[in-house]
């Protein structure tokens, strides 16, 4: 008796091991899925014209991400895919950030653009892209972008490998939350007020 309960113990690991290893966008069963407020499928379902707003408009002043994502573009649900289109202003940098359930490949149209991302063992890999140059950030690893720039603005665009990568921004999930400065002290092996000057500076009330 002991030895089928081990048995079915470790079955059980196994299988939650697999779907871990297995975790990300789930497969559908049907050539798309189709959202419960839509009655008559028609083209426009899967057209997505949220970019227009882009084409021809001013540069931003500060940098900007327009997204075409499961939320912004329902037709992606159970397609695995996803877009976003960068603008960096000279000078701007797209913070340490994380993608939790999605890799991102990104191509750089204007400009040249800095970009790296640090892996487990906290090794960075970095490399400065030129125009028609692609990088991939594997999916969960902190990694960011920046226009060193004094004047060029960048253009780039990223494809993730699901409907909703989600982000997880490094600095607003450590100093915009409720962690306890004090614990944000220690961590950081500082005191209190300096947390309060990061704070601050990143335009977080304390």
């Amino acid at each position: 008796m002991a030895s089928q309960h081990k048995f079915l113990y470790v079955l059980a690991l196994v299988i939650a091991s697999l779907c871990i290893a297995m975790a990300g966008d789930p497969d559908i069963t049907t050539d798309f899925v189709v959202p419960s407020n839509i009655v008559n499928v028609t083209s426009n379902l899967f057209t997505f014209t949220g970019m227009r707003a882009i084409i021809n408009a001013p540069p931003p002043a500060a940098f900007k991400v327009s997204k075409a994502s499961m939320a912004e573009f329902p037709a992606l649900n159970g397609q695995s895919v996803s877009y976003a289109v960068l603008q960096y202003p000279a000078g701007t940098v797209n913070p340490p950030h994380i993608h939790p359930r999605g890799s991102e490949l990104l191509i750089v149209f204007l400009g040249c653009l800095e970009v790296g991302f640090v892996d487990t063992t906290n090794k960075l890999f970095t490399r400065t892209l030129q125009q028609g140059d692609m990088f991939v950030f594997p999916k969960g690893l902190v990694h960011f972008q920046y226009n060193s720039a004094a004047k060029t603005p960048v253009l780039a665009i990223s494809t993730f490998g699901s409907a909703s990568a989600g982000t997880v921004s490094v600095p607003t999930a450590i100093f915009n939350t409720s962690i306890g400065d004090n614990i944000l002290a220690k961590s950081f092996k500082t005191d209190v007020a300096t947390i309060h000057k990061i704070k601050l500076g990143l335009g977080f009330k304390d």
